[in-house]
């Protein structure tokens, strides 16, 4: 496992992104990892997801009393 959570942020060009990156390096943690990646639309486009098992509908919501 690479990571516990993923964040992601568009930009607009290349300068945009090491502005965040840039800022992202001066809040990073005493404890833990911070791992950025740039890349382009084209390649963001073509991620493919996979999908195990697909969830059950939830549960029908139950019947709500009032109290007066």
């Amino acid at each position: 496992m690479f990571q516990l959570s993923i964040y992601v942020r568009h930009c607009a060009s290349v300068e945009n992104a090491n502005v965040h990156t840039k800022r992202v390096k001066s809040f990073l943690p005493e404890h833990g990892n911070v791992c950025i990646i740039t890349i382009t639309d084209k390649q963001f486009g073509e991620i493919e997801v996979f999908i195990g098992k697909r969830s059950k509908a939830p549960n029908a919501p139950g019947q709500q009393l009032e109290l007066f």
